[in-house]
């Protein structure tokens, strides 16, 4: 698995730690325009990033193939699936909503196993159900405390709800078709879903007369942006390349308890034995996902395409213009058939039926 394990958990505690932030900035802002904010954020601060990294603009080397990818993932995880949340969360409940958007992880998986049959076996399954468990005893509040406050913990399936499962089916089906374009530029794929989704949800809070706060917090929402929805996003597609999208989805569903306890360390919020037991679950889910060994005899077809990568078992190739011997690399590259064996994961090596 490498590093790319830790891309997932690095994505997670990034996008984890922005929703408390995003909760004291909502004080300032109205939800439209931060979620326009901070996805402009990502694209402008990885546009920026990119420029300085290539010494100017580079054109990405996306192959033709790839785009309808990654147009369709800009679509619905930028442009639908935002919207079709601030739509339900005007007619649904906090508890509610937090009890749905547990939805993403699960359509991520199932459509990556039943649609792009990505490889699963038992523990994989197990890990993703027992992380979900987690997930979903931090989002249910306490019993009495929520009756104290008024919240009704029912979940009524008016259209409320029905948008916030429709806008993580959005998410789940972006998640899929981004493992499609994963191999290529992950700082060009961050960056596009971030300009689009920033502009989209800024013109609709410019439609709505919303007013721009003071400049120091939109500064600090655009910085707030890159690191937990652009950054974090890079780290996604790293590990999407590496672990496919069902593993990776199952990592990154840890974000709500990151999130909890970053508010618990940083700003003292109370813990309660709901919240351990929901760490003890998330942590036996991670588990079973890293101990995870996957091996059988498996075929590679030829292929050619573009990526970082290093002389391993599935990089033996002589270069046909000066190198310097560094590691990684990027050029494109061609793959003989091969038959062999040996662990490995659904990455974009092993993207193989069972």
């Amino acid at each position: 698995m490498k590093h790319d394990g830790v891309y997932a958990l690095l994505a997670a505690a990034l996008f984890g730690a922005s929703t408390p932030i995003a909760k004291i900035l909502l004080g300032k802002e109205a939800p439209v325009l931060l979620a326009g904010l901070l996805y402009m954020g990502s694209g402008l601060g990885l546009g920026l990033i990119r420029l300085i990294r290539d010494r100017g603009w580079k054109s990405p080397q996306l192959p033709a193939g790839e785009w309808p990818w990654l147009l369709g993932a800009v679509l619905f995880g930028g442009v639908l699936g935002p919207i079709a949340l601030l739509m339900g969360l005007q007619q649904t409940t906090g508890a509610t909503a937090s009890l749905l958007l547990n939805l993403e992880a699960v359509l991520t998986a199932l459509i990556a196993w039943l649609i792009f049959k990505e490889s699963a076996d038992k523990r994989l399954v197990l890990g993703m159900a027992v992380i979900v468990m987690g997930s979903l005893t931090l989002s249910w509040p306490a019993q009495p405390e929520a009756t104290a406050q008024g919240v009704d913990l029912g979940l009524h399936f008016g259209l409320g709800p029905v948008l916030i499962g429709l806008a993580c089916l959005c998410w789940a089906i972006d998640n899929n078709l981004t493992r499609k374009v994963s191999s290529s530029d992950a700082l060009f794929i961050a960056g596009v879903k971030g300009w689009v989704a920033g502009s989209v949800n800024s013109l609709l809070a410019l439609s709505l007369g919303l007013e721009w706060p003071a400049w120091p917090v939109v500064v600090s929402t655009l910085l707030l942006g890159l690191l937990g929805y652009g950054l974090s996003l890079v780290f996604f597609v790293l590990a999407l390349r590496g672990l496919g999208t069902a593993r990776t989805g199952a990592y990154f569903s840890t974000a709500p308890f990151l999130g909890a306890l970053i508010s618990v360390l940083w700003m003292g919020d109370s813990t309660s034995g709901v919240f351990w037991g929901a760490a003890l679950l998330m942590a036996l889910g991670v588990w079973l996902h890293l101990s995870e060994r996957h091996e059988h005899p498996h075929h590679h077809e030829a292929l050619t395409h573009l990526h970082g990568h290093r002389h391993d078992e599935h990089h033996q190739h002589d270069h046909d213009f000066p190198w310097d011997g560094s590691e990684p690399h990027v050029h494109p590259h061609a793959h003989e058939e091969v038959t062999h064996q040996h662990p490995h994961y659904p990455d974009i090596h092993h993207r193989h039926t069972h």
